[in-house]
């Protein structure tokens, strides 16, 4: 074989293995549209739709007239209340914001113990505010039952039935116009994961440790000893979303055939804002894992599992993905500052429970630091 030949082959072979190793190591994430102008139209309510001709998804179309409020139906000296707060008075700059949504889409792989529902809506709505000029940081819940006027549909709704395609724009569109209005922050960039994601994320890690001042359960869908334990991807999703958590009372008594006797009692307090508050421990929890990457193995793991759990934003590339995740090996994450959303519970006439705002985001903002006045 004559030395030209022998370059060949080796050149070839070289472009074999860096692309099969780019292939392997760099996921294929799938991407959507998020454009900034489209947000921006939805939001000054220049794209719209009727609510009744608005989906092509007949299941969407569904859930979103279910989330819609009659308000003829509602106390007219109440009526004010629902919206009274929900547009936010002032822009707020200063920061790259990341939206983070969790969806409550399911498949027949997803934790058997939440079940199978059809359709998907936005259960988990968090915004990372990373400031620009300095190094503050926050997160921000947003319960998913708190009331806003759709700027697509003009109805009040829920804020997470805004997470839907429709003529205005896509889902994560639609939802960021709804938060832009709710908040006066403008996102640049959002990931979503459905339930089956959430529990890939954590176990691609090992798991995560949670920790409880309870020994507490939801049923059959999980049991939290009191004190710090390391627990899989289905146990932290039936954790994070459980709805109807109880507190052992007293010590735990196992009959002889190992029934459970103990006596349990619902917790108090359970709501979209605990719920909320488990959802940004979580979070919390699973940045500091990165700081524990120390092999290209573990990182390999760690991209592979999110290369079929995340949906991205089209211009959020993977070294802005990987370098803003690298960054937090460095930060006190103690120093990250959390929020949720200032309102208070309303019983619909129909008695469905929904939050409304209590006071505006922007007077919010400005006492908790994200809003320089």
């Amino acid at each position: 074989m004559n030395n030209r030949n022998r370059y060949y082959y080796l050149l070839t072979g070289i472009v074999a293995i860096g692309l099969s190793a780019y292939l392997f190591i760099f996921p294929n994430f799938e991407t959507t549209q998020f454009d900034a102008e489209t947000i921006e139209n939805i939001s000054k309510g220049v794209t719209t739709t009727s609510p009744g001709a608005e989906n092509s998804d007949q299941i969407n179309e569904e859930l979103t007239n279910s989330e819609n409020i009659d308000i003829a139906k509602e106390n007219p000296s109440t009526v004010n209340k629902f919206l009274e707060n929900s547009t936010a008075d002032k822009n707020i700059d200063g920061y790259s914001v990341y939206l983070l949504i969790g969806s409550d889409e399911r498949s027949a792989d997803s934790s058997a113990s939440r079940g199978y529902v059809e359709g998907a809506r936005a259960d988990v709505i968090i915004l990372g505010l990373i400031g620009e000029d300095s190094d503050t940081n926050h997160l921000i819940s947003i319960p998913r039952d708190v009331l806003i006027s759709n700027p697509c549909t003009k109805e009040v709704a829920r804020i997470n039935s805004t997470f839907i395609k429709n003529d205005c724009g896509n889902k994560a569109e639609n939802l960021a116009a709804s938060i832009n209005n709710l908040t006066g922050i403008k996102i640049n960039h959002f990931a979503s994961f459905n339930f089956e994601g959430f529990e890939q994320i954590i176990d691609s890690f090992n798991g995560v440790e949670i920790c409880v001042d309870k020994t507490q359960r939801e049923g059959f869908s999980f049991e939290l000893q009191k004190g710090c334990q390391t627990v899989n991807g289905s146990t932290a999703l039936n954790w994070v979303v459980s709805r109807n958590t109880e507190v052992l009372v007293g010590e735990k008594v196992l009959d002889d055939n190992g029934n459970d006797q103990s006596e349990w009692i619902t917790m108090s307090g359970v709501s979209d804002l605990s719920r909320n508050q488990r959802q940004q421990y979580i979070i919390l929890q699973l940045l500091n894992e990165v700081k524990d990457f120390s092999s290209l193995n573990e990182l390999t793991l760690f991209i592979k599992a999110l290369e079929d759990t995340f949906v991205i934003d089209e211009n959020l590339t993977l070294n802005k993905a990987v370098n803003l995740l690298w960054s937090f090996r460095g930060v006190d994450l103690d120093s990250i500052k959390q929020h949720s959303l200032p309102v208070e519970n309303y019983e619909l006439t129909d008695g469905r429970q929904v939050l409304i705002m209590t006071e505006n985001f922007s007077e919010f903002a400005a006492s908790v630091g994200i809003l320089d006045n």
